[in-house]
């Protein structure tokens, strides 16, 4: 009896065994999902371009997703909502707008029948003409040179340099807060206009950049110049391009610098390439 007994456990032990191979490892078990800042709740000396230039985003984005109408006013303790849905409706309108491209592809094949391509050749006569303009134009570059080398026309805009001095780091999105250029100056030197354009925000509410100044010069580019000393324009002041609007100062910093940066749809871009080659 007490063999039987003892064979009875070992078969119920070797059963239990083989059941618990069928559930799954802890290992298969998913992570819980990341967190991600979808919301900031505005603070005392912030703008909208403030919180726009912060996070990243165009401020056109941010305003509109939130409701907030030029000259684009926000309230201390307001709730802001940074990311959008717009992202997913503009993936699933690009889907369709593939499909019609595909059922309309014979049509284009009709546009390449005709022969009209074959008439360039035709057109000699009119390069030379071209050409002929051209060295007509190379006997008055001269003096454009001169002004190309103190502006630089990017972006529909005239460009210049904020200030005098040696570069100091370049850009690099990867280091922290500096995604411009920083340019080596002397206490009080002044800062000017990289180009003409409206004063957005003079303050120093954003962690990290001193008395800051933002100019708006259209509805793509902005432009930022950090830790000046003192700020000689306000918000809502027009601006020419080379106009002294601050001078070089250490505010937010450990030494006297310029920290400039150029913001396209709120995305930071390499001020050098918009500036004049020296």
């Amino acid at each position: 009896m007490k063999w039987r007994l003892f064979n009875i456990l070992i078969t119920l032990v070797l059963v239990s065994c083989s059941s618990s191979r069928n559930l799954a490892p802890i290992t298969d078990l998913s992570q819980p999902p990341s967190q991600k800042i979808d919301s900031h709740t505005v603070n005392r000396g912030e703008s909208l371009y403030t919180i726009a230039w912060r996070y990243g985003i165009d401020f056109k984005l941010l305003a509109k997703r939130n409701g907030v109408s030029s000259p684009y006013t926000i309230y201390p303790g307001q709730k802001l909502s940074l990311w959008t849905t717009s992202r997913k409706a503009k993936s699933s309108t690009s889907k369709p707008k593939s499909r019609a491209k595909v059922a309309g592809a014979p049509k284009p094949s009709l546009v390449k029948k005709p022969t009209i391509k074959k008439t360039k050749p035709k057109t000699k006569p009119k390069i030379k003409k071209t050409t002929k303009a051209v060295t007509r134009s190379k006997t008055t570059t001269p003096p454009k040179s001169s002004s190309k080398s103190k502006l630089s026309r990017v972006g529909n805009l005239n460009w210049r340099w904020p200030a005098k001095g040696r570069i100091l780091s370049g850009f690099n999105t990867n280091r922290g807060l500096n995604k411009g250029i920083d340019i080596a100056a002397n206490l009080g030197e002044p800062v000017v206009s990289a180009s003409a354009g409206r004063v957005v925000y003079a303050g120093n509410g954003l962690r990290g950049y001193g008395l800051l100044i933002i100019i708006k010069h259209n509805e793509n580019y902005l432009s930022a110049y950090a830790h000046n000393n003192k700020l000689r324009v306000k918000e809502g002041d027009s601006v020419k391009g080379g106009q002294r609007i601050a001078d070089i100062g250490s505010s937010g910093a450990n030494r006297t610098k310029l920290h400039f940066e150029i913001r396209k749809n709120g995305k930071p871009v390499n001020p050098l390439t918009y500036l004049p080659k020296r």
